[in-house]
């Protein structure tokens, strides 16, 4: 969240963490979920593989993150699905990971059968749970599988009591939380920030406030940026939370645990805005003149390369 000058959005430390996302960073070892329990442990029975992949999703060359899990002739590849990807960046590494070409795990979706909620319109994004997924011998795992195993995943975590009283408690659906979460996963630098970022989302929206996240805009233009500019806030896009009041449409990417935590159970707080200065100085404050002093300050170490 920027406003009223040229600046880079909140979560800029995410850039010295590696990219891929859109507004997401991708930590290799954090992929939670799934069947590594949480985080990827490179020992004797696993190493991790990194495929560089022809594949190109916002302006950005995505890499297809491959566990090998077992030892000899148990050696089995599996997909990692990295915290605040994209679809379009899952249906990409889906394609390299089988070796099919571009384009078929998009095209899957139709015959898919996805168990997605009503509000999501047939749209998984969101739901293509952060996780790691074995992809059995040759030819034997589908696109579909891999889709309708990853969604299936997203319901066990998000249907259950927690998130549904979470959700409850701050006036939401489980789906608004997933927007939520896909949020503060987008512009969040840290787990310790993801509450904030959260808590930020709430009170703009209490206070009937546009949201103007640059993540939520960037999504909408296909693209990730670290800039945005006047021209950008003024795009006709439902993902403008610059121009269009409430939340998106739908989630912007597929958020882990902690972003969902924080989604629905933010730190109570009075910020409303929030701008990363430089990695790891991220500032939250409730006085817009102390917040603009802060994106001036962003954006003299702009200028001058510091950051």
């Amino acid at each position: 969240m920027q406003m009223n000058t040229r600046r880079r959005r909140t979560g800029s430390a995410r850039a010295a963490k590696g990219t891929g996302t859109a507004g997401g960073r991708w930590r290799a070892a954090r992929a939670s979920g799934g069947n590594t329990g949480g985080a990827i442990r490179l020992t004797r029975r696993g190493r991790l593989v990194l495929i560089a992949a022809g594949a190109v999703v916002a302006g950005t060359v995505v890499a297809v993150p491959l566990l090998i899990l077992g030892d000899g002739a148990d050696r089995t590849p599996a997909l990692v699905v990295p915290e605040g990807w994209r679809a379009a960046q899952v249906y990409d590494a889906v394609d390299k990971a089988l070796a099919l070409p571009p384009g078929t795990t998009r095209k899957s979706l139709a015959k898919a059968h996805l168990k997605l909620p009503s509000d999501a319109g047939g749209n998984p994004e969101g739901y293509l749970y952060p996780a790691t997924y074995p992809l059995g011998g040759k030819g034997t795992t589908t696109p579909e599988q891999l889709l309708a195993t990853m969604v299936d995943t997203a319901n066990r975590k998000f249907n259950g009591a927690p998130v549904a009283a979470g959700a409850q408690r701050n006036a939401m659906n489980a789906y608004q939380a997933v927007t939520i979460a896909s949020i503060v996963q987008a512009e969040a630098a840290t787990k310790a920030d993801m509450g904030k970022v959260a808590r930020v989302v709430f009170n703009r929206l209490e206070r009937g406030m546009p949201l103007q996240m640059d993540s939520t805009l960037n999504y909408g233009l296909g693209r990730s940026t670290l800039r945005t500019t006047t021209a950008d806030t003024r795009v006709d896009s439902p993902y403008n939370s610059y121009q269009r009041m409430g939340l998106p449409p739908t989630p912007i990417d597929n958020p882990g645990a902690d972003a969902m935590q924080a989604a629905i159970n933010p730190p109570p707080g009075d910020w409303l805005y929030f701008v990363t200065v430089k990695p790891g100085d991220t500032r939250f404050t409730a006085d817009y003149a102390e917040h603009q002093r802060n994106v001036a300050e962003f954006n003299r170490g702009q200028r001058t390369g510091g950051h």
